[in-house]
């Protein structure tokens, strides 16, 4: 068995009278890397935040790298690397000054070393003396790993890193996030996009603050037990809301100039998908569930216990 990086039960979190995370349990192996996936307002953010050492769950308890949730707080802050959804280093300041006020804050010895280690794991030697303001998305996101792991930490946090960036970018960073964890470091990871779910050893999906699905991408998706149909050839508006109120339709996403229609009861879709046949143009042939299917029709059957909320990033 893997030894848990991170091991929690119950985590719980409130603001007022509603509950933004509820009762989330959440296992990450050593070394793995683990998709966190949700819509906006799930509560992948507070999660991660209490993970850190950052909010104090209302309740729930467990261990990150061995340490308690609650009683080792500050100890879990100094062997955790934490990214931000928004960029949050000094904009005003070089990417070395910034590099060398983290490594101040953290008390590294031999400090200046340090900072040219960074400098030279992400590639940034060449545009050091470059305002952090001045810079791209992507080396913004280089330069905010860089100080994420300039203190060497066993876990990385990183909340949606590479949201705005090209995909070359993506690219660059998803290699090294696969190297450090080669290394033996873990990552919690939250994230939009499909195609880097499917880079992720394990993947949780959160959605109003419980979790809905966890596993490999291949057992999320037999355990969704969806069966789904591609339709092709959709002349006009309004065939996605006439889709979506067939029997058996769980949910109805297009993908290009295709419609997926995706359901659980096998039967009651098949039938409605045969009521179809005879429209002229159309074309039907069943399709390998994606996981963007999955979600989709896990989000479309979930219940929102925060509709009023109006904060992002929650």
């Amino acid at each position: 068995m893997t030894p848990l990086a991170i091991d929690v039960t119950g985590l719980t979190k409130r603001y007022d009278d509603k509950t933004v995370v509820n009762q989330v349990d959440l296992q990450v192996g050593q070394g793995r890397i683990c998709g966190f996936l949700g819509p906006n307002g799930s509560g992948k953010t507070t999660t991660i935040r209490m993970l850190c050492g950052l909010l104090r769950p209302d309740e729930g308890q467990g261990q990150c790298l061995g340490l308690d949730l609650r009683s080792d707080a500050a100890a879990i802050k100094r062997q955790v690397g934490y990214m931000t959804q928004r960029f949050g280093l000094y904009e005003d300041l070089s990417i070395r000054q910034n590099l060398d006020f983290v490594a101040r804050l953290f008390e590294l010895p031999q400090r200046q070393q340090r900072v040219d280690q960074a400098l030279a794991q992400l590639g940034l030697e060449g545009r050091q003396s470059q305002l952090a303001g001045n810079l791209s998305g992507g080396w913004k996101q280089r330069l905010a790993l860089a100080a994420c792991l300039i203190h060497e930490p066993r876990l990385l946090l990183l909340d949606e890193p590479t949201a705005g960036v090209d995909p070359k970018a993506r690219r660059d960073f998803w290699d090294e996030i696969h190297r450090l964890a080669d290394d033996g470091i873990t990552v919690l990871v939250s994230t939009h996009y499909m195609d880097e779910a499917a880079r992720c050893h394990d993947l949780v999906y959160i959605a109003y603050g419980e979790i809905l699905a966890r596993g490999t991408e291949s057992e999320i998706i037999q355990g969704a037990g969806l069966t789904v149909y591609a339709v092709d050839g959709v002349q006009g508006s309004g065939w996605t809301e006439r889709l979506r109120e067939l029997p058996g339709v769980d949910s109805v996403a297009a993908f290009g100039n295709t419609l997926h229609v995706a359901g659980r009861d096998e039967q009651a879709l098949s039938e409605a998908m045969a009521s179809l046949r005879a429209e002229p143009g159309l074309r039907l042939s069943l399709a390998e569930a994606s996981l963007e299917d999955v979600f989709i029709s896990l989000l479309g059957g979930a219940r929102d216990n925060f509709s009023a909320a109006t904060e992002t990033g929650v």
